[in-house]
């Protein structure tokens, strides 16, 4: 059976359809009506973005929401949690003062914000779920609350899942930092022979986990999250992960976490990808690099799954962006993803999501 999946392009000739009216109709759609009921207190899962980033979705288009759920007497608050790495979102005070910092201050989404997981990422329930991987996964606790949700995600590159959308906003965005770290354990490794000393790894590690012995890398596991940001940085392609077991386990961790994030939500919950500013790294990088494809477009869905597929099949579907990271892929139907990182099967969180029930990746999309 295939899932809804309605979309919105970015052609405006008139104020009537300008993106705000536009993702105010994409609110109206009778699919969608029934999730949200009177008093209902909804969290409006969005990512702040780090300080140095702006490829986050914009404050103007959370307003949009805020308000039409404000219509119908919902009662909305903008949440996310806390990292695992260090940087400006590790604690709530810090991670609240990036968001407004960024733009989303009351006076501009008209919601307050809570940061689910507490200030020290102390603030969790466990949920079971019995699946592949995990019996119970870890979720924020002010998220499991919420009686539905909106999940806003900006639909991107990742170094280490390939992409991220819906299921990774769900997985890694709804969980504290112990339930983060459950997700990303994959190790790297140096081939020293390649190594050549550069230190890039070393500036960009999180958490000082690297050092030089020798001229060479050398990686303290004890402290290493995972995160793959030394990966990501070496030039010399020094630092290998285990592209065939490990990486597709943590695909398959993000698939469960996601599960277990909505788990007691079920049809109480809309999703919302923005194919806007298409960059080839996580928001929760310092910075956003030259996007990849050109804009697409706003889609939504009562299914992540299906939402993420649709996506990531129309950003394929464009001609990429010479100037931007890609190495190779810049032709239409070519997967761009795997032209920044070859070595990542970018379907298998979609297809182990389809194997435990969280959706289907048959869709029909509905132009609106």
């Amino acid at each position: 059976m295939q899932s809804k999946v309605y979309m919105f392009d970015l052609h405006v000739a008139e104020k009537k359809n300008n993106k705000q009216n536009k993702l105010k109709k994409l609110m109206e759609i009778d699919d969608f009506k029934n999730i949200f009921n009177k008093d209902d207190i909804t969290a409006i899962k969005i990512h702040f973005g780090e300080k140095g980033n702006d490829g986050y979705i914009k404050p103007t288009y959370v307003r949009t929401i805020v308000d039409k759920l404000r219509e119908n007497q919902v009662k909305p608050f903008l949440t996310d949690t806390n990292t695992l790495y260090t940087g400006m979102r590790k604690n709530s005070v810090d991670h609240l003062n990036t968001a407004i910092y960024n733009g989303f201050a009351y006076s501009v989404v008209n919601a307050p914000i809570i940061i689910a997981d507490g200030i020290n990422s102390q603030n969790y329930e466990n949920i079971e779920i019995n699946k592949k991987h995990f019996k119970s996964v870890k979720i924020a606790s002010d998220i499991l609350e919420a009686n539905s949700m909106v999940v806003m995600s900006h639909f991107k590159g990742h170094v280490l899942a390939g992409f991220g959308g819906a299921l990774k906003n769900l997985a890694m965005g709804c969980a504290p930092a112990i339930g983060k770290r459950e997700q990303h354990e994959v190790w790297p490794e140096v081939i020293e022979e390649k190594c050549v000393a550069c230190g890039l790894c070393i500036e960009n590690c999180p958490k000082n986990a690297i050092k030089l012995i020798d001229n060479i890398a050398n990686i303290n596991l004890e402290k290493c999250i995972g995160c793959g940001e030394c990966v990501n940085v070496c030039t010399s392609d020094a630092i290998k992960m285990d592209w065939e077991v490990e990486i597709r386990d943590f695909l398959e961790k993000i698939s469960e976490y996601a599960y277990g994030a909505v788990e007691n939500k079920k049809d109480k919950v809309l999703y919302i990808n923005f194919l806007l500013n298409i960059t080839p790294d996580c928001d929760c990088a310092p910075w956003s690099d030259h996007p990849i494809v050109p804009d697409i477009g706003i889609l939504a869905s009562r299914d992540p799954v299906a939402l993420d597929k649709a996506s990531l099949d129309l950003v394929n579907k464009q001609k990429g962006f010479k100037s931007s990271k890609l190495k190779s892929n810049f032709k239409s139907g070519e997967d761009k993803f795997k032209g920044l990182n070859p070595k990542i099967d970018n379907e298998a969180q979609l297809i182990h999501a389809e194997e435990i029930g969280l959706g289907t990746r048959n869709y029909n999309l509905i132009e609106i």
